[in-house]
């Protein structure tokens, strides 16, 4: 096992490294220039930029430059917001989306085991055909345009109440992300349920379901002891880069809702070409999915130990 884990780790730390080059070769690759006149607050302090990211120097300098400074941790400082480094704007505003991501992963992984199961149950039956049409639902219809129909609707809820029930933006409280965090969770909660709903149908013929039915075990306990606790092992695999994906990927979500996260950051970096802020966040944001699906791994691994005679 621990060879595994090591083996994972040096795949991950070159994926990394994989992932930097094509946005360092991206990055400038693009038309412009990442110190307009607009965005340099002189020409001394253009030089100072250009002297520190060696973007005087030629394009391997620059490159080499840009490896040193992520190896030590050092994403640079936002060409765009004066005297404000990348790491700053990640750890001030990473935990907001992290945050949002922990409560839609939740609604997610609860909803779709939960419906998974359901339409395992009432199979063929009309419980079945009503969920499935909302998962294709789910999956088919982009994350903004439910948070434009929850924010409508919200606006007809408090207004039919005369209060506010939840407010329709804004960010600080739990009634705040009750909301965002659904509508980030839908797509990932429609497809755990069709994950779940596969799952949980190929477990029921099973050989071990057939012995426990013939050992006289009551319908209950198969479901929930031997169906259902095998058949949510494929569900955690993925919860890995699901956590990882929900957390990194609310940008539209974030910036509808007028919440400070670290995607909406993302988003306005890309609006106003600020090259070490996208280069920054789009490798903290690659490192961050490895590091998870390379954990979620090794956890299953603990959790079914087939896994461990495997690797």
């Amino acid at each position: 096992m621990l060879s595994y884990v090591i083996k994972r780790i040096i795949g991950g730390i070159l994926t990394v490294f994989v992932l930097a080059t094509a946005t360092f070769v991206a990055m400038h690759s693009a038309p412009g220039d990442p110190l307009l006149k607009a965005k340099a607050v002189s020409t001394e302090v253009r030089k100072n930029l250009e002297r520190k990211y060696g973007l005087d120097q030629p394009i391997l300098t620059q490159y080499l430059v840009f490896l040193k400074n992520m190896t030590k941790g050092d994403f640079g400082i936002s060409f765009a917001q004066e005297n404000r480094a990348v790491n700053d704007i990640i750890v001030e505003h990473f935990p907001v989306s992290a945050i949002l991501g922990v409560l839609s992963i939740f609604y997610a992984a609860v909803g779709g085991i939960l419906f998974g199961a359901l339409t395992s149950v009432f199979r063929n039956r009309w419980p079945d055909a009503v969920i499935m049409f909302l998962v294709i639902l789910g999956i088919s219809v982009p994350n903004f345009v439910f948070a434009s129909w929850g924010q409508l609707l919200l606006i007809k809820i408090n207004a039919f109440l005369g209060f506010t029930l939840l407010p329709v933006a804004g960010w600080g409280e739990i009634q705040h992300m009750v909301v965002p965090a659904l509508v980030l969770g839908l797509g990932t909660l429609a497809y755990l349920t069709r994950l779940m709903r596969s799952s949980m149908l190929e477990v029921v013929n099973t050989d071990y379901i057939r012995t426990a039915k013939a050992k006289g075990l009551s319908g209950f306990r198969i479901f929930f002891f031997h169906q259902l606790r095998n058949a949510v092992m494929p569900v955690i695999t993925i919860l890995g880069p699901a956590i990882a994906a929900i957390t990194t990927g609310g940008f539209v979500v974030e910036s509808i809702f007028t919440i400070p996260g670290l995607g909406r950051y993302f988003v306005q970096a890309v609006q106003q070409m600020d090259y070490t802020v996208i280069m920054g966040l789009t490798v903290f944001y690659g490192g961050f999915l490895i590091f998870m699906v390379i954990l979620v791994d090794v956890i299953y691994g603990f959790i079914d130990p087939r896994i461990r005679v495997n690797v």
